[in-house]
Formats: structure tokens, sequence, C-alpha cells
């Protein structure tokens, strides 16, 4: 955020798209409006609140607080899933041994990223002197947009759980384990895969990054360098999870437009993922990793 208003300062684009008026020379805009120290801080304000409370609700000893044992963990509700807690066995080569699959539901009701974006969103009402008549407006105008994106993000959740849950993602991720020393390749696309099916690089990562290691130990690779090929795998994946395509759409007002967005990333992703899997197997080529 800060380096592309400085870039701003030095490149312009010959062309600017506007939604009223389509694509228009920049040259034929003329903009002299000027503003205060105050008035731009005011304009950033929002973005530095939310911030500084992302940050504090991500450091240790915050987390800390809401642990196991810790002096606020009661605000953490644990639910277990009944007949399916532990019930579902984890088997080789996925772990060493058949290990059971806990299935358990956390409420995080204080300790939540969400739960620091609303109150930064609060703050960011009072520092704003927002009249709470349209504090609320903006709240209930904006869960209205979000409406579809929030039940597709939920859904594809969902299936995300019972893709694990069944074994779906594992069977996938183990049939192209078996291409042996191809899988340098097609490591970076299990994490393509992952962040598709559950929308997160970090879902991505606890999904696959232990076959992803021990497959790397069965075909001589290091499993770090295999974990991070599926790391940013999963980041070129990020633009065609569902779940992002339905927040993109709803912040841009293209809401039913999911499909037409999908297909034209599509494309890009795929190129994206299959240089990343060129790229791993030229590291492993050139020893790097083994």
């Amino acid at each position: 955020m800060v380096a592309i208003p400085v870039f701003l300062r030095i490149w312009k684009p010959s062309r600017i798209f506007r939604f009223e008026t389509g694509e228009t020379l920049a040259d034929t805009i003329v903009e002299k409006a000027t503003y205060t120290a105050p008035q731009i801080l005011r304009a950033w304000s929002p973005f530095i609140i939310l911030t500084a409370f992302v940050a504090v609700w991500s450091i240790k000893p915050f987390k800390a607080l809401f642990a196991a044992g810790g002096p606020l963990d009661w605000t953490v509700l644990v639910i277990r899933f009944p007949g399916l807690h532990n019930l579902v066995l984890k088997m080789a080569p996925i772990v060493p041994s058949p290990t059971p699959y806990a299935a358990i539901f956390k409420v995080d009701f204080v300790s939540s990223v969400g739960t620091a974006i609303l109150l930064a969103g609060v703050m960011s009402v009072l520092f704003l002197k927002m009249r709470p008549k349209d504090a609320v407006a903006t709240f209930t105008d904006t869960l209205r947009e979000l409406k579809t994106p929030i039940y597709a993000i939920g859904m594809v959740l969902a299936f995300a759980f019972l893709a694990n849950y069944s074994g779906l993602s594992t069977t996938l991720a183990l049939v192209l384990a078996m291409t042996k020393g191809a899988f340098t390749f097609f490591a970076p696309l299990l994490g393509w895969l992952g962040v598709f099916l559950t929308g997160s690089d970090t879902s991505s990562n606890a999904l696959f990054g232990g076959l992803q290691a021990a497959t790397g130990r069965q075909i001589g690779v290091s499993g770090e360098l295999l974990v991070a090929a599926n790391t940013v795998g999963g980041a070129v994946g990020k633009m065609i999870s569902p779940q992002s395509i339905a927040v993109a759409s709803a912040a841009v007002g293209l809401v039913g437009q999911e499909g037409a967005l999908l297909q034209f990333t599509l494309k890009c992703s795929i190129v994206l993922a299959i240089l990343v899997g060129l790229m791993t197997t030229a590291l492993v080529f050139m020893g790097v990793g083994t």
C-alpha cells in the first residue's frame, strides 16, 4: 500500500479504465485536486487501524492468551463432531502408521482474525465520526452485496472438509505421487489443486505438505523444496479459487459473473502453474534440494 502511491508518483498509465466510461486516454483526464495531510490521514485511517488490529491478533503473546490452558481459553468453543471425530484413520503412505483424523470445529469468538476486522471497522466508524445510522446502513448494504459470496465460500469450505475426510484429496495426491521422478513437476500442481479445493494456501500446505515431504524422501528430493513448490503452486492457484473469485466479484460489483472471471483467470493460472513445475524440475536437475 505504501509502495503503490510512491510508484504512481513516478509512473503514469497511458490509459485509465473506469466502470462508468470504459477505457480513456489518461491525457484527457485532468485531476488537479489537492488534499491536506489531515484529509489524507483520514482517508487512510481505516487501513491503518485494520493493519494495527490484525498485527496485534497475529503476535504469539496474544495468541497464547487463547491457547489451551491460557487465561482466555474459555472464549474458544470446541466442538468434537460425534460420529466422525477420531473415527477416520489416516493410513500409509500419508502417515507412517494409522492415525485417527480429528474432526474438531473451533469457534474463536475473540481470537479469530475476523473479530479483529470487526473491531477495526467499529474503530474506523468512531474515528471517522460516522453517524450510527450511516454505519448500520453501510454494514447492511455490505452484507446484502456479499450474501452470495458468503454462501459460496461456506459451500466450498464444506466441500473441502468432505474431500479431506472422504480421502478424495489424498487419493488425488497419491495418483500424482506415482509419477516418481516426474513428481517434481507435479508437486506445485498439488498446491494449486489444494488451494482450488480449500481456498487457502495455508490449508493446502496442511493438506499436502506432509505428503510432499514424504514423497521427496522416497524419490531422493528435498522435502523442503517440494513443500516450497506446494506453496508457490498454491499462490498461483489463488486466482481460480472459488472463494477468491466470489469475494473479488462482490468487491467490484460483478456478482453473478464468477463463471466468466474463472474462465479468464483459469488460463493464466494453468500457465503459471506449469512454469512453476518446470522451474522446480530445473532446480532439481541442477542439484538444488537433492
